[in-house]
């Protein structure tokens, strides 16, 4: 075995158990694996980057569930595609192994299945091993975490990944307990163990399920206490009746408590006659279900419609079709509810319900909805957010939901689709989209990577109408391998009638065991275009599929949360998403990550590291050639083209009923504002309504919109406060507050326990009199300085106090400074060390510039990979770690981590450089010469808008240098290793290392 492995294996065991400043390699050191999605770590991503690593693999562990290998189907798949064998052992302890997870596994052609079979030997069997090898090293995970979706997600799990060669003690005990195991006479191949398994699980779990509808419900049950979103919502809503207002509106994400959250309103306000509509019979029996968990009998309850006339109760739940006709509707006084909940509010506008709304006239009309928003939200009378007069009392958003365990789990997996071309824009060919080649790709897909429950209950979103009907035709003339009978699917569309919808959806929920029981034939899919994406509420979804391109985030959310209802035998469901070479692809990451910077590398990283850090027990796949395709599709895409921003801007504006306030951009979740400064016709959201808002009437000079674009461009993204504290004081100076504008400021970094160096005090004064831009910025800015001299401190200019004198643009100025402060509060405060800088977030040039306190700012051309500032004595470094193919020899520097080193970099000097050189000599003496090397790194210069790179802290040569000769030049240069203080974070290590 060669040495370095041998020396890799013994500095990684002394970092693990002797010293952890010792530098290792993470690939031979060992590790503590656990779940914490908030550090892009969970056991799940440590399994699969084993299994793509390894030569082979055994796997010991007492219970396997189809939710714990189901977000490994994709990786298994690949392993079998390159025929790496993997043996699995698992047990019949407690009878909880899935038979349909073992036959799953059994069905991989490079696997073997064997169950333990600890009733015949007499022994409990609890162990949880991964034992992966490749060559010589094996790599061994033990703990905690058995194949479960949570063992490998989210809980507490505690497990140990050890390194050893297959000489080393550790590995061959572990190794030789597995082969015991495995060889044992107790051990059975899966045809041997596989029915009986079967028949005794299904036995058990019927009676299980039988125990379960038995049990008396706790008196716990009746104690029910609101989860923190309910608790934000109701006291938000207390605030809006407070303000005078009668009505308001929760949007609330299918499956996240909006029944319970308006009980637990009810019982806060004291509210004693409540009405409740819904558009459905079945709903209010549920809803009265769930009132009476909360109320028990302290108020009474009745039901209006299909059948029940219970006016006189104090609680009534109506359905909107019966309450609409006169004979009921004019048994109640126009005053007879103290509020009047709307289920599904998004159906406010029709008819039926505002006969119902003219006729009372409740203290609150509460709304509640998950899809708000609506294509004819612009029409007057027609946007839900209008008729709830803009009060939004609470907005429950897909990733709060998952971080609070409000909605199933999901298993997303995007899937390359047979060669479609185009976008929604282009009319694709029928033929190819309803082939049979792309029928049976989609079949193959939808079986291999299955649901949960005992039958499929699916939905398939397709681009038109056409299309759901000739493939619903098409898979009912396919016989279904896993059920040996055809696909029983429909398409259902705007034609459809109430009534045709309701059986569809109940034959959809319908179990087999049903159809014996009632003249129901359950459905497996339902095909539609969009009549599926809102107000429907099938909870026993288990498997969504996705045959159309991506039109919206919205569009997107309402589709996958079709799926997200929580119901009984329903741990997950699978969403399997085919994409083809669309120009919206970039919607699919934007919309599962939830975040709206539309920042390219944000993106691009969630692309590839999301599995490590979506919430809960979800999982985020992509094929490669998926990937490919989205990764194309944001590199087309211009994220500050105007059709974008104005789109967001009207969204949010049909949202709130007026001219949306800079910090609503960041408190409803639309669009970044930063795309619009970043915009350049616009550079401020001031310009933007001025171009393109008729109801805006503000007005400023020339200049002064000069200054208000400084300020958005500049300082408002909250990359550093100080200059925003500063224009603060200066608005406070202009209401006849004069104090020192530095002595002030001093005070304030004083108070959060910071001390103004003269260095940071100079860089401020010189951003704020133009002194600090280089280059052509000198003059587009020329008109902004805000300071001028004042004896030993400074006082707003004359310009600047001439200007606040105008209303407008004061008010205009402190929004933007106040936005600012709020993203500083959100993004920046929490610095690395001494600087004001903070881990993994991005910086330009000119804000390292800045926020290093340089006295000037320097072009990017003149700084190259690195640039030493004498004053300050800060040397950052700056690297492109993916070089394009177009970049001279002299230039294309192999900087590299060293692999398995999260904390370990090769970066190369520039070029025409020695070991003499002074730039060298700078960096190999950093520490004794009291000069702070910072760390910056960027995956590509692709992006042209952001031009950003991660901040990864502080790094110190270790003394490990040499000269070398540029590939293709005589040029020399010399190649440092540095030591970064502070391991790259996993999930950015692996983003940026990523091919």
């Amino acid at each position: 075995m060669a040495e370095q492995y041998l020396d890799n294996i013994r500095s990684g065991f002394e970092t693990a158990y002797i010293d952890g400043s010792v530098a290792s390699s993470n690939l031979y050191r060992p590790q503590f694996v656990s779940n914490n999605h908030r550090e892009g770590k969970k056991v799940l991503s440590s399994i699969e980057d084993e299994l793509l690593a390894c030569d082979g693999f055994q796997i010991s562990v007492a219970f396997i569930t189809m939710s714990g290998i189901t977000p490994l189907l994709q990786t298994l798949k690949e392993l079998e595609s390159r025929n790496i064998p993997g043996q699995i052992l698992t047990t019949n302890y407690l009878n909880f192994s899935e038979p349909k997870a073992l036959e799953k596994l059994n069905g991989l052609s490079n696997l073997t299945v064997k169950m333990y079979d600890v009733e015949a030997a007499d022994e409990g069997f609890h162990t949880k091993g991964y034992i992966f090898r490749k060559e010589e090293i094996y790599r061994i995970i033990i703990g905690s975490s058995n194949i479960t979706s949570a063992a490998l997600t989210s809980n507490r799990e505690w497990n140990t990944k050890l390194i050893s060669t297959d000489q080393g003690q550790m590995a061959q005990e572990i190794v030789a307990e597995f082969n015991e195991l495995w060889n044992s006479m107790y051990s059975l191949d899966f045809e041997d163990f596989y029915e009986t398994y079967r028949e005794r699980y299904n036995i058990i779990k019927h009676q299980r399920d039988i125990a379960k509808q038995d049990e008396i419900t706790s008196i716990e049950k009746y104690k029910l206490q609101p989860n923190s979103m309910q608790v934000g919502f109701i006291k938000n809503l207390k605030k809006i009746i407070q303000s005078g207002e009668e009505r308001a509106l929760l949007i609330s994400a299918t499956g996240t408590g909006k029944t319970y959250a308006s009980a637990f309103a009810m019982r806060e306000l004291g509210f004693k006659r409540v009405l409740f509509l819904v558009h459905r019979g079945q709903l209010a029996r549920q809803t009265k279900k769930s009132y009476e968990k909360v109320f028990a009998k302290s108020v009474s309850m009745g039901l209006v419609g299909a059948g029940y006339s219970e006016y006189d109760a104090d609680y009534v739940f109506a359905t909107v079709q019966t309450l609409n006709r006169d004979e009921h509707l004019l048994t109640y006084a126009r005053d007879a509810f103290d509020c009047i909940v709307l289920d599904e509010a998004h159906h406010v506008p029709a008819d039926t319900y505002q006969k119902i709304m003219k006729h009372f006239t409740p203290k609150l009309w509460l709304g509640m909805t998950a899809t708000p928003d609506k294509k004819d939200d612009n029409i007057a009378d027609r946007n839900v957010y209008e008729i709830f007069n803009h009060q939004i009392a609470y907005e429950i958003r897909l990733q709060q939901a998952m971080e609070e365990n409000l909605l199933c789990p999901f298993h997303y997996f995007g899937i390359t689709d047979l060669s479609i071309d185009g976008d929604e824009d282009v009319a694709r060919d029928f033929s190819e989209l309803t082939s049979d080649e792309r029928i049976k790709h989609i079949i193959t897909q939808a079986n291999y990577y299955g649901y949960s429950g005992d039958k499929v209950k699916g939905l398939i979103f397709c681009s038109s109408i056409r299309e759901t009907e000739e493939l619903s035709r098409k898979f009912n003339e396919i016989t279904n391998p896993e059920t040996g009978r055809k696909y029983r699917t429909i398409a259902l569309n705007g034609s459809a009638s109430e009534q045709e919808r309701q059986q569809a959806f109940e034959r959809l929920a319908a179990d087999e065991g049903e159809a014996g029981n009632s003249s129901i034939e359950p459905l497996d899919y339902i095909f539609s275009v969009e009549i599926l994406n809102e107000g429907v509420d099938i909870v026993e979804v288990n498997q969504v599929i996705m045959l159309r391109p991506t039109q919206s985030p919205i569009v997107f959310i309402q589709q996958l949360g079709r799926g997200l209802r929580k119901a009984d035998g329903k741990e997950y469901v699978v969403i399997l998403d085919f994409i083809g070479n669309y120009a919206n692809n970039f919607m699919i990451p934007i919309a599962l990550s939830g975040d709206r910077t539309y920042n390219k590398d944000n993106i691009r990283r969630y692309i590839m590291e999301g599995a490590r850090v979506i919430p809960g027990n979800s999982t985020v796949h992509f094929d490669e050639i998926s990937r490919k395709r989205i990764f194309a599709s944001v590199d087309n895409a211009n994220f500050s083209d105007i059709k974008l921003i104005k789109e967001n801007y009207q969204n949010l504006k049909n949202k709130l009923g007026r001219i949306p306030a800079l910090k609503d951009f960041d408190d409803y979740g639309e669009m970044d504002v930063l795309r619009i400064f970043d915009n350049g016709g616009l550079g401020s959201y001031y310009k933007f309504l001025v171009k393109y808002e008729k109801e805006y009437t503000i007005r400023l000079s020339d200049d002064a919109a000069k200054v208000i674009e400084f300020v958005s461009k500049k300082l408002a993204n909250g990359k550093r406060v100080q200059e925003l504290q500063v224009l603060k004081h200066i608005l406070h100076y202009a209401n006849g507050i004069k104090t020192g504008l530095f002595a002030r400021l001093t005070s304030d970094m004083q108070q959060s326990g910071r001390v103004m160096s003269a260095d940071q005090r100079q860089n401020i004064v010189n951003v704020l009199t133009n002194e600090f831009p280089a280059g052509s910025s000198k003059k587009t800015y020329s008109n902004c300085v805000f300071l001028e001299e004042d004896g030993q401190d400074y006082r707003p200019s004359e310009s600047i106090l001439t200007k606040l004198k105008n209303e407008d643009f004061y008010q205009v100025l402190k929004e933007l400074v106040d936005f600012g402060i709020s993203r500083y509060e959100r993004d920046y405060k929490d610095h690395y060390q001494q600087t004001d800088l903070v881990l993994y977030q991005k910086y330009t040039y000119e804000d390292v510039c800045r926020l290093l306190n340089w006295e000037q700012n320097e072009v990017p051309l003149n700084i190259g990979g690195y640039k030493y500032d004498k004053k300050t004595k800060t040397f950052p470094v700056f690297i492109n770690y993916e070089k394009g193919e177009d970049i001279s020899d002299t230039t294309k520097y192999e900087d590299h981590f060293v692999p398995g080193y999260r904390d370990k970099l090769i970066a190369i000097s520039k070029s025409g450089r020695s070991l003499q050189s002074e730039d060298v000599q700078n960096f190999l003496h950093a520490k004794e010469r009291g000069i702070q090397v910072e760390l910056f790194i960027r995956k590509n210069k692709d992006d042209k808008i952001s031009k950003e790179f991660y901040y990864l802290g502080h790094m110190t040569a270790t003394g490990n240098t040499k000269e070398i000769i540029m590939a293709n030049t005589e040029k020399t240069a010399v190649e440092i290793e540095w030591s970064l203080d502070v391991p790259v974070r996993e999930d950015i290590y692996q983003y940026i290392v990523s091919a």
